[in-house]
């Protein structure tokens, strides 16, 4: 990289020094300096420098923005012209369709093509781990001209100037490792979180299952604890989660205050809405249990139960809603980490509270306990147990928020400060999620019918809910935490009208996902039989292969609602939640669609298997909706061919995988047999073989973002 020397620096574009002002003549009775020839300026005959801001100083050729002002493509960059010649006047002007294509893979070793006229003699090869390992560290570099500062010394035998005191030097800043490096951070810290809920969230499912079995109790409790949910996500919930990140990360950037009055009138406004939600809720119980299952609501021991659990578990809508505004509140301001970490609290309170159940009265296997023999101490206990949960979890998010130094104080001036707009974005969201949550009621309402019809456990509505809590981890855990590191980034790009930032975001977003989403599903097809027949023992050897069989059934179907997840948070950033209304009405219909006809054409021990396979087509028809319109949003571009061709290389690699893995699975189950033990082995012997051989054939694929995955794995791990 040359540079000028630092005679050079702060110089403008028209080689004047800045730095000191024009030269003053020399006062009376001074000598006038020698000249130096060092000093002399070197690019005053250059008439295009002030048109190059990336020649004028080290630092800012550093910095200089390549994407924004890319070179052209292979095979059209013109010999320079001669000086003093004006260049031609390009004909047309530069079209991003050509210079934005992905360029072909270099060859192993030093090539002469290198960008920017880099010198393959020169040019450091740096690997994907030092940059993960090393991101963070700053490396000072010697300076190459402080030879020249002697050139630049008063004329000799001149008496020195007395030096004049330091000032006191200031605090160092903080180190940061940069745009990359803070979203591996920032996924890291959330991954981690997400990894550790999920993981006691398995332990509480088990629990549940364990306590109350998988029969008709097992369902009744799991409508009313899936309520609470239900109501939080119809009423605020969607707008929360969705719009209101954007519009705290403008209101940070754009308020005197840095959005927090925005910030405490919104808590205060979510707080007073669901305080009346949750007193019409609990009012309203019967019938809204009669709304999700009028199996068990026709039962009048299974009703009994069911509301009763209901009205202990409504009041947790209004502390959802404080947890998730508390915890965007965070988000917007940059910490990530509390609102992925506090409902680890609630999963322990959770257990705690079961595990006392079962202590207490035995597991469902030795009590043979239903909805007519529990007693009412036992369902206040869960009752009371569930609630405190959610109180701990968001009274937990008080420290994380006081840390950021945000100070709650309840504000009721909600007119005229942009709340209105806001609502009427998140207008659109409870469409939205309305629509979802109407496939959802479908889906229950069958579930538990083809439960009770079918009189096997392990074929209603709580089989379902666990293999869906099995098969919804890696999205949780994987292309959650990536999306929510790089949603605030994407709105940031979308307030600044930079489509490509916000296409290459989400790019990043769906090819860093599918390493691990792509073949994680192919694992649930392949192994999902062992997986819940060693998760759900102890509900019993027919509930835990029926639970397998609804896991693989929802398997391939993690592919396309991983990708719609990302696709939708483009629309978001930009504002626009019309359109992922329009496209979760066509998703939750053909959704219930395709269920009502597992039910009526399935036998009642299978509808629940053909209702999660139903899951996952609907979604690859939302998939198709959404892309298509979010590419035009774009501009016409989404770097389609570059996410299809890692999607198809993915699943390619996995399909092999996949067959060899469920084979060996398969002879171990049959060699010893479905217990906990045979499942064990099936599952580690199977996944060792479906994860190398999809390790193995990705890597002779040369799948770039497997390589980028093991470097930031080895990074971490200091290798």
């Amino acid at each position: 990289m040359n540079a000028p020397y630092d005679g050079d620096r702060g110089q403008g574009a028209d080689g004047a020094g800045s730095s000191g002002g024009p030269p003053m003549p020399p006062g009376p009775g001074q000598v006038p300096p020698t000249p130096d020839p060092y000093l002399q300026t070197a690019y005053d005959h250059d008439p295009y420098r002030s048109q190059d801001l990336s020649v004028q100083d080290p630092v800012t050729e550093a910095l200089y923005d390549r994407a924004a002002h890319p070179p052209p493509p292979p095979g059209t960059y013109q010999q320079p012209q001669p000086l003093y010649q004006q260049p031609p006047v390009a004909q047309y002007a530069p079209d991003p369709r050509i210079w934005a294509q992905t360029p072909p893979p270099e060859p192993d070793g030093p090539s002469r093509y290198l960008p920017y006229g880099d010198d393959p003699v020169t040019t450091q090869f740096v690997g994907v781990d030092d940059l993960v390992s090393q991101a963070s560290q700053d490396h000072e570099q010697p300076d190459a001209f402080a030879h020249l500062f002697r050139d630049q010394e008063g004329p000799a035998g001149s008496s020195p100037v007395p030096a004049q005191p330091e000032p006191a030097p200031a605090p160092a800043p903080p180190k940061s490792g940069g745009r990359a490096s803070g979203l591996l951070k920032s996924s890291a810290v959330m991954a981690a979180g997400t990894l550790v809920s999920r993981l006691t969230g398995f332990v509480r499912s088990l629990v549940i299952t364990a306590a109350l079995g998988a029969a008709l109790l097992g369902d009744s409790f799991t409508i009313a604890y899936t309520l609470p949910t239900m109501i939080y996500i119809l009423t605020v919930g969607g707008g929360l989660n969705s719009v209101f990140v954007p519009q705290l990360v403008r209101s940070m950037k754009d308020d005197e205050d840095g959005g927090e009055a925005y910030a405490n009138r919104l808590l205060t406004l979510v707080m007073v809405a669901l305080g009346v939600i949750v007193a019409i809720a609990v009012f309203a119980a019967p019938w809204l249990i009669h709304m999700m299952s009028p199996t068990i609501a026709g039962d009048a021991a299974a009703n009994s139960v069911a509301v009763t659990f209901a009205r202990y578990c409504l009041p947790t809508i209004f502390f959802m809603g404080v947890h998730v505004v508390m915890g965007q509140i965070l988000n917007a301001r940059g910490r990530f980490g509390a609102m992925m970490w506090t409902p680890v609290l609630n999963n322990i309170v959770m257990i705690f509270t079961f595990g006392m159940f079962i202590w207490v009265y035995g597991t469902s296997a030795e009590s043979q306990m239903g909805v007519q023999t529990i007693p009412p101490e036992g369902v206040r206990l869960l009752g009371i147990g569930t609630l405190l949960g959610l109180v701990v979890q968001a009274l937990a998010m008080v420290p994380y928020l006081r840390e950021a130094g945000f100070r709650f104080r309840p504000r009721f001036d909600w007119k005229g400060h942009g709340l209105g707009k806001t609502i009427k974005l998140a207008k659109w969201t409870v469409l939205f999620v309305l629509a979802n949550q109407a496939g959802v009621l479908v889906v229950t309402q069958l579930a538990t019918s083809a439960g009770k019809l079918s009189g096997k456990d392990g074929t209603g509505i709580l089989a379902y809910s666990n293999a869906q809590l099995i098969w919804g981890m890696p999205q949780a855990i994987i292309t959650v935490s990536v999306m929510a590191a790089l949603l605030p980034r994407i709105s940031r790009a979308a307030h600044d009208d930079d489509p490509g930032a916000v296409r290459d975001d989400i790019s990043q977003g769906l090819r860093n996902s599918a390493v691990a989403i792509v073949p994680v599903a192919f694992m649930f097809l392949a192994l999902g039989l062992p997986m819940c027949t060693l998760l759900y023992a102890s509900a019993g050897t027919e509930a835990a292969r029926s639970m397998g069989f609804i896991l693989m059934a929802f398997g391939l179907g993690l592919i396309p609602y991983s990708v719609q997840y990302v696709v939708l948070r483009g629309f978001y950033a930009y504002e626009d939640t019309r359109t992922p209304f329009y496209n979760t009405v066509i998703v939750a219909a053909v959704n219930a669609a395709a269920s009502a006809l597992c039910y009526v054409v399935l036998p009642a021990q299978w509808a629940v298997v053909g209702m999660a396979a139903s899951y996952g087509l609907a979604y690859a028809v939302g998939v198709g909706i959404a892309w298509r319109r979010l590419r035009n949003r774009l501009g016409g571009d989404l770097d389609g061919a570059h996410v299809v061709r890692t999607y198809a290389r993915l699943c390619l690699a996995a399909i092999p995988a996949a067959v060899l893995g469920g084979g060996v699975g398969f002879a171990v189950l049959l060699g010893l047999g479905e217990g906990a033990f045979g499942s064990l082995v099936a599952l580690i012997c199977g996944g060792a073989v479906l994860l190398g051989v999809f390790f193995i054939a990705a890597k002779r694929m040369r799948i770039e973002e497997i390589n980028g995955m093991v470097g930031m794995v080895r990074g971490r791990l200091g290798r």
